[in-house]
């Protein structure tokens, strides 16, 4: 039995040694960190999400984190700061519906991305008073320059006499990424529900173009 006891205490012993931190500072610590962040916010949610976990798939010491991060909230923000894209400059096609086709695409792509999916765990799960802080960094670098596009998009559309005097509002340009969302999370939809062609046919460009003779 002590022999037994011995042999456990060993191979505990030496998988404990199996996981060695592996020495990184700075910036490709941090991204080893915010990779680890976001593929846990993935697969197991906001909920499952622990900064041992993160520590152990980022091999480092959990130490690191609370150097840097004093809750896993924090952590999270700064990882969603350092991976959601830049939303880019506006298409310019040469026509209306090629310009559309192209930022509905950019933004299924980006919602379908791991910083994408981690977004909509986190939104899925937190309640309302905490998902505040949340909802204001998606509004800032996802939502917002997604429907100024859409309005320049739209207001560039409407120079060439593709879009009706007055189309071009606030609630139009909240259309598609609100439509996309809804989808998502109360239809299950995925990358193939989403396609752009047919919420660029189907639901936008019959809300702006000009009145037929």
């Amino acid at each position: 039995m002590i022999a037994e006891a011995r042999a456990t205490a060993g191979g505990t012993a030496r998988a404990a040694e199996d996981v060695v931190p592996v020495r990184r500072r700075g910036e490709a610590l941090e991204s080893a960190i915010y990779g680890a962040a976001l593929q846990q916010l993935t697969t197991d949610g906001y909920a499952g999400l622990t900064m041992e976990g993160v520590a152990a798939a980022a091999q480092t010491g959990k130490a690191a984190l609370y150097r840097r991060w004093s809750s896993k909230e924090e952590l999270v923000m700064d990882a969603l700061r350092a991976s959601l894209p830049p939303a880019g400059p506006a298409p310019d096609t040469g026509g209306l519906r090629g310009d559309l086709l192209e930022l509905v695409t950019r933004l299924r792509t980006a919602m379908f991305s791991e910083p994408g999916a981690a977004v909509r765990a986190i939104m899925g799960e937190i309640d309302h008073q905490r998902a505040h802080a949340f909802l204001a960094l998606v509004l800032e670098r996802v939502v917002e320059p997604t429907t100024a596009l859409i309005a320049e998009v739209l207001e560039r559309g409407a120079a060439r006499g593709e879009v009706r005097p007055g189309a071009v509002t606030p609630m139009v340009t909240d259309v598609v990424p609100a439509l996309m969302l809804y989808r998502i999370k109360m239809c299950g939809g995925g990358p193939v529900e989403l396609d752009p062609a047919a919420i660029v046919d189907e639901v936008l460009l019959p809300i702006v173009r000009p009145a037929g003779p």
